[in-house]
């Protein structure tokens, strides 16, 4: 058995941790949980971190057990909220489910017959049949409101929220989550809950509950909220959150998210977000130390975390598709882009509409009167003839040809392409 906690520390990924955890763990196999609100179809990335935890501990020879949870989810957790959430149908939740379940099992190992193979629990399932007068007589009487009050979670909403407060049914998420924590302790022997830093006053609740209500003894670790070296939010850009579903985040988009993090949150990122081992990724960050303008750190990091979420082939597509702008990319790599890839590589490029009536079009005519490419033919003509201008990667050399319906990517796109770096999106309407 490896040591979980050590793994851990030399990551960074260790916030607050209860004492006796790290011996406990060290005594054999142990079970292990992660809460996850389905408020989305899918997962992103700063739901990352806790995931990751979640493979380490497996990898350490743990059970790992994900919680899915379909019935707090229907309230909503205050925890660093500023507002009250949506409160979401029973159907909208078993969607979003079934659908973070295939995510989790790109991580975890639920499939084997390995003693510690994942598992994943939602505890709608047990609470589904607890009648409110139930729950407050047998859970309700053995936590007080003082405690609860006293947690920085609800503290800080109250003082923030000082004109409208907090509904009961936010307030007793923390009684919620605690008794799913009691519920894995006394029917799956789960003696440990891991989360976020701003779980741990929740998590606590849940130790609490075991020792009051059982005598048990059980062990929250937290690991710290990641922000960005600016210290800003992690995980968010103009377009909002880093999906883990390429249909919300194309892979393309994913990989470049990475590529482009800071040096220093790549330092961090990488022991946080890969599965690198130690002696790699010091050697890494040594080597990043030595030549940062390599971005070696960057393309290590973007590659690990793309092919562990996405796969390899669209680790290479995006690769690919990096290339599209910078280096000698090919019309066939073009046109192999699907649309979502395409306009993500070449957003914000100039574009114009130019009616498919209208092909076939002579070269000059096309880039100088039905687009604005070039100011006019003869600018057009010379820059032909020096070699400077490509239509979908090809170089075009023949100042008397023409662009034809043969040359439509996807069904509406031309790429016209001026010298190196300025490219022309023609939507062919």
């Amino acid at each position: 058995m490896k040591n979980f906690v050590e793994e851990l520390k030399w990551r960074g990924m260790i916030q607050d941790i209860m004492p006796g955890t790290e011996e406990k763990l060290m005594e054999g196999p142990q079970s292990a949980y992660v809460g996850i609100d389905p408020t989305a179809d899918s997962l992103h990335i700063g739901h990352l971190v806790s995931v990751m935890i979640l493979k380490h501990f497996q990898r350490c020879g743990h059970k790992p057990i994900a919680l899915v949870g379909g019935a707090t989810g229907m309230i909503g957790d205050p925890s660093m909220k500023s507002a009250e959430r949506n409160l979401l149908d029973e159907e909208t939740l078993n969607h979003n489910v079934a659908c973070i379940k295939a995510q989790l099992s790109r991580f975890l190992d639920f499939e084997s017959d390995a003693p510690n193979k994942a598992e994943l629990v939602n505890n709608y399932d047990w609470m589904k049949d607890y009648s409110f007068i139930g729950f407050i007589r047998d859970i309700g009487k053995h936590i007080t409101v003082n405690y609860m009050m006293a947690k920085d979670s609800v503290k800080k909403r109250l003082s923030r929220d000082s004109s409208e407060g907090m509904s009961f049914t936010e307030f007793s998420y923390q009684l919620m989550q605690g008794y799913d924590f009691y519920w894995l302790w006394k029917n799956k022997g789960c003696i440990l809950q891991l989360g976020g830093s701003d779980q741990w006053g929740n998590i606590t609740t849940g130790t609490e509950l075991i020792r009051r209500m059982d005598g048990g003894e059980a062990f929250a670790l937290t690991c710290p909220l990641i922000r960005k070296a600016d210290g800003t939010k992690f995980g968010k850009t103009e377009k909002g959150n880093i999906w883990l579903d390429a249909e919300k985040t194309s892979p393309y988009e994913f990989y470049q998210f990475w590529l482009n993090v800071a040096d220093n949150d790549a330092e961090s990122y990488i022991k946080i977000f890969t599965m690198l081992d130690r002696e790699t990724i010091e050697s890494l960050i040594e080597e990043h130390r030595q030549d940062p303008g390599q971005r070696k750190l960057q393309k290590v990091l973007a590659r690990e975390v793309t092919i562990m979420c996405h796969g390899e082939k669209e680790y290479e597509n995006a690769l690919e598709a990096s290339q599209m702008l910078f280096g000698n990319s090919t019309s066939e790599a073009l046109r192999k882009l699907d649309e979502k890839t395409f306009l993500a590589v070449f957003s914000g490029v100039p574009t114009f509409d130019v009616p498919k009536a209208e092909l076939p079009c002579g070269i000059q005519d096309f880039l100088a009167v039905k687009t604005s490419v070039f100011p006019s033919k003869g600018e057009a003509r010379k820059m032909i003839q020096g070699g400077g201008v490509s239509i979908n990667k090809d170089k075009f050399t023949d100042p008397s040809g023409e662009i034809t319906e043969a040359d439509i990517i996807d069904g509406k796109y031309i790429l016209a392409q001026k010298g190196k770096k300025n490219y022309f999106i023609i939507n062919i309407i």
